[in-house]
């Protein structure tokens, strides 16, 4: 999505960068583990295919995506490539309704377990809302994702529906100013231009 092309996001664990050109090879290499694939419902990609999906993230209206980083080792390092663990995306469903669905992927496994996912889906949801004017949230996740499953019910997320073919589960939240009084409460969000 163009609107988040020169846009950094800081959070107190993380920091929100646009997925670019250099961020593909270390992303391909994460999705060729058959773990990630099964969490995420994907399908492993040539490298090729992997730069024409950047490119479409990049380019499409309907379509938003940051990388995440461990914001300690990017300030340690200042090089995104080597604090990159994760990502998270926003797929616009229903653009008149203002329907997104929300994704997050915390790709290294040094990485998991400490929180970043939750404030990395905290800092999408508050640019969801403010940016990309969203009213509604959805989240996709298979059945066997309980740990993901468990952090969106945190979120307040309800269930809206249950696939048993696909085997994955749709949560879903209405925007409303209450809940987000408490996304702000729960980390800061700062936006930079990058």
């Amino acid at each position: 999505m163009k609107l988040n092309s020169n846009t950094k996001i800081m959070g107190r664990n993380v920091v929100l960068v646009p997925y670019r050109e250099y961020h593909v090879p270390r992303y391909h290499k994460w999705m060729k583990s058959e773990e990630l694939q099964k969490l995420t419902a994907s399908e492993p990609l040539t490298l090729e295919q992997e730069y024409e999906m950047q490119k479409s993230w990049r380019e499409d209206d309907d379509k938003c995506t940051f990388i995440i980083l461990d914001k300690v080792l990017f300030e340690k390092c200042n090089e995104e490539t080597d604090a990159m663990i994760g990502d998270t995306n926003i797929f616009i469903t229903e653009k008149g309704l203002g329907v997104g669905e929300i994704e997050i992927l915390i790709a290294e496994e040094s990485a998991r377990g400490k929180k970043f996912g939750w404030e990395a889906v905290i800092l999408m949801l508050l640019y969801g809302i403010q940016h990309i004017n969203l009213k509604i949230f959805e989240a996709k996740i298979s059945l066997s994702n309980n740990i993901s499953i468990k952090m969106f019910q945190k979120l307040g997320f309800q269930e809206k529906s249950l696939s048993e073919v696909f085997q994955e589960v749709t949560l879903e939240k209405v925007v409303n100013e209450e809940w987000m009084k408490w996304l702000n409460e729960q980390t800061q969000y700062e936006i930079q231009t990058c």
